[in-house]
């Protein structure tokens, strides 16, 4: 048994996540997977790496993204750019998404992860919204929305060195007023993507203001293959209202995951039962997630750091949660972080957990 199995054992029962349904079950076709399942964990820089994959597979995700992956980095051989796409020995599957402007280069990219992931590749997905400069200055994410005859090479060039299908994730348009989703999605459709996310933001919006999902509905109506919406799915309801509303196949959440790995679980219960929530976790399921998360970060080989963000979302809501996030920031190995457990434990429960 490795390392993260173990860990994952001992904690299934205090953290309430190991008893979502069936997360590791294999399905066919993307549609079949979205039919199962239809809630999915979001590619996001800085976030998803291998422990926050796990965390979310056992907390109901139907797939899990790697972070954004650059297609040049892997030209060059980078050992930093594999750590993103290699999965954990735990994971039953990943999908990787890449990044750049360089078909060649995605077309080299692409035929390598294929190769070295194996059956446990479920897609290659192409970032087409990241609005961030140093990704855009270079011609990748979200600038190729206004080179449609690139992303098309980029689709053509992906989808003739795989097997597994193709994706991309769009945005509305690059620029506030200038939507252009709905006809680059009917292009990249052509090519060959087999899905289109679909992030209800102008990349000049960065994360600001309201996502609109009806571009999500325009594009769902206007394309033949399945649509993932995405933006401003904080939680259960709007994950369920998203897929209702906007006639898409799935939904990505990114934010509303960060301290909430029931999430999925939840929305597929919501989306089953038409209820309300009943699968809110506990403070003492709130820590000791907490806890297994650190632990799978430790034994993935990630930096712990990371584990202060992840202070702050979990604990969020806790009596004294800035004090605790506090004593976090100065957190850098496990013992550290097992130690603020410990007191967590000690002090928060009697008081205000069940």
């Amino acid at each position: 048994m490795s390392a993260v199995a173990q860990i994952v054992a001992s904690c299934a029962s205090e953290s309430g996540l190991s008893d979502a349904l069936d997360p590791f079950a294999p399905t066919g076709s993307l549609l079949e997977r979205f039919a199962r399942n239809p809630f999915l964990m979001a590619p996001m820089a800085g976030v998803s790496d291998g422990a926050y994959r796990i965390m979310a597979r056992l907390g109901g995700a139907a797939l899990a993204y790697s972070e954004m992956v650059s297609v040049t980095g892997i030209h060059y051989g980078s050992v930093k750019t594999w750590e993103l796409v290699l999965p954990n020995e735990f994971e039953p599957d990943i999908a990787v998404q890449l990044f750049g402007s360089d078909p060649n280069h995605f077309a080299e990219a692409t035929e390598r992860v294929t190769s070295e992931l194996g059956n446990k590749l479920v897609l290659i997905d192409i970032n087409m919204a990241c609005p961030v400069p140093k990704v855009t200055k270079g011609g990748g994410g979200s600038a190729l929305l206004d080179e449609p005859l690139l992303a098309e090479r980029i689709v053509r060039s992906c989808a003739g060195a795989t097997q597994v299908p193709v994706t991309v994730k769009i945005r509305r348009g690059r620029r506030m007023g200038e939507e252009v989703a709905t006809e680059f999605s009917k292009r990249m459709a052509d090519a060959g993507a087999q899905a289109i996310a679909v992030h209800g933001r102008y990349a000049s919006q960065m994360y600001r203001g309201i996502a609109d999902w009806e571009v999500v509905r325009r594009v769902a109506d206007a394309v033949d293959v399945p649509v993932i919406g995405s933006g401003d799915v904080r939680g259960a309801p709007e994950a369920v209202e998203m897929l209702r509303s906007c006639g898409c196949a799935a939904v990505m959440i990114a934010r509303g995951t960060y301290g909430n790995p029931w999430v999925f679980g939840q929305s597929r219960d919501l989306l089953r039962a038409a209820t309300a929530i009943t699968t809110i976790p506990t403070t003492s399921q709130r820590i000791q997630a907490f806890c297994e998360h650190v632990r799978v970060l430790d034994a993935t080989g990630a930096h712990m750091a990371r584990g202060r963000s992840l202070a702050g979302w979990y604990l969020r809501g806790l009596p004294h949660a800035a004090l605790w996030r506090g004593e976090a920031t100065s957190c850098t190995t496990l013992g550290d972080y097992m130690d603020l457990v410990r007191r967590l434990e000690a002090e928060v429960k009697p008081h205000g957990g069940r």
